[in-house]
């Protein structure tokens, strides 16, 4: 199972967390011991290893159960994946790939200040991929797909609520008689300035 996933830059300031199972302590600490583990890294070695000490901060299941934390690091950017040993290292390693690329897809490559702006659209492509701790999709062309036919809805229903752009956007038959609240302010200041 996938315990969480955490993306923070070279400097160790977070950029998303997501937990799936609920955590014992404090994230912010949670997430500093995963940098301190990460950082201290030369780039010779492999992704992925053993972390005992976050068993205190996500509660250890059992004595079989230990936690891993399964990284790539692109330019700027840690991708961090906290799972137990069900799961297979190189499957994470090639998920947190798929993970990339889709927000490669959705953001034309993708950077930290992309993170910070559209943090809604970045959980909405990682809730494509993983939901609940467990892989949902890994096929890019799908969630390319889904997140597409998201932004074409979500900007449809922002178009039919938002009363500024019925006159703008051809909101249809009613649009002419709706009086906008610009259009409202337009009528009241005509003639002001003319005394």
């Amino acid at each position: 199972m996938i315990h969480s996933v955490i993306i923070f830059n070279t400097s160790g300031v977070p950029r998303l967390t997501k937990f799936y199972t609920p955590i014992h302590q404090s994230s912010t600490v949670l997430v500093q011991k995963i940098y301190q583990l990460i950082s201290t890294r030369s780039a010779g070695l492999c992704n992925f290893l053993d972390a005992p000490e976050l068993e205190d901060f996500l509660g250890q299941r059992d004595e079989d159960e230990k936690m891993r934390v399964v990284y790539r690091s692109y330019a700027t950017l840690h991708f961090v994946f906290v799972v137990d040993a069900a799961e297979s290292e190189l499957g994470m390693l090639d998920l947190i790939q798929v993970f990339v690329e889709s927000l490669d897809r959705a953001f034309e490559n993708v950077c930290e200040l992309d993170l910070v702006f559209h943090f809604d659209e970045v959980h909405h492509i990682l809730a494509e991929v993983v939901q609940g701790g467990l892989v949902l999709e890994t096929n890019l062309d799908e969630i390319d797909k889904s997140i597409r036919q998201a932004s074409q809805a979500r900007q449809k229903s922002f178009a039919s609520a938002n009363p500024l752009a019925l006159g703008v956007g051809g909101g249809g038959p009613r649009s002419a008689s709706i009086q906008t609240p610009l259009g409202w302010l337009t009528n009241k200041l005509t003639g002001v300035g003319a005394r």
